[in-house]
């Protein structure tokens, strides 16, 4: 086999650019071609990701609407938890009663927690009143209960005279105000959210037996 240099001058540079093509062709492979295709995998991401801001763009006009939406959705679960409760504040339900009975003239004498129900929502909580005061400033307080921003059921009313108590199956005999004419004994059921469980025990207050 002939050395390089016992070559011929064509033979020389036919030998040279070969070896010159042999090493671009070694060189594309081995570096070009890893950089290509990093430099195409970063383009398709680049191009994922344009398209997606461009479709996200399409919200951006509905975005101020969306927050409102949203801010709409907090004051009406504001609302709703001030209709039905989420917690089981039975003393303020209690104090919420008292006042009304206070505005209208009349005395709350007792409250009696009653067995509640749990529906698919929403628990009920009973309890049984017994009340009295003149009769019209009775009927006011019932008015003003039905116009009460949370939700409280009047059921089961059983109305006597002062003169006979126990005809409207009152507990006891008190010492009623001057201008007080009628008993009346009741069931004023309140309503909470059904993520929570109805009170462990029944409350008794102001007598209750």
């Amino acid at each position: 086999m002939e050395n390089f240099s016992e070559l011929s001058t064509l033979k020389q540079w036919a030998a040279v650019m070969l070896g010159g093509v042999v090493v671009t062709a070694a060189v594309y492979f081995t570096v070009f071609k890893s950089q290509r295709d990093a430099v195409d995998q970063a383009q398709h991401a680049l191009d994922s990701k344009l398209r997606e801001n461009a479709e996200l763009q399409a919200y951006r006009p509905k975005l101020k609407d969306m927050d409102q939406q949203l801010a709409n959705l907090k004051q009406q679960m504001e609302i709703e938890r001030h209709i039905v409760p989420d917690e089981k504040e039975v003393p303020e339900f209690i104090r919420v009663l008292d006042a009304e009975a206070l505005k209208s003239g009349i005395e709350i004498r007792r409250y009696t927690a009653k067995p509640g129900g749990t529906k698919d929502f929403y628990t009920e909580v009973p309890f049984e009143m017994e009340l009295d005061g003149p009769y019209y400033s009775v009927l006011d307080f019932f008015d003003r209960v039905g116009k009460l921003e949370r939700i409280v059921n009047i059921s089961s009313v059983a109305l006597a005279s002062t003169k006979k108590p126990g005809d409207a199956k009152a507990k006891h005999t008190y010492q009623y105000a001057a201008g007080a004419s009628v008993v009346v004994v009741c069931d004023a059921t309140t309503f909470y959210s059904h993520d929570n469980a109805p009170p462990t025990a029944p409350a008794k207050v102001k007598g209750a037996l």
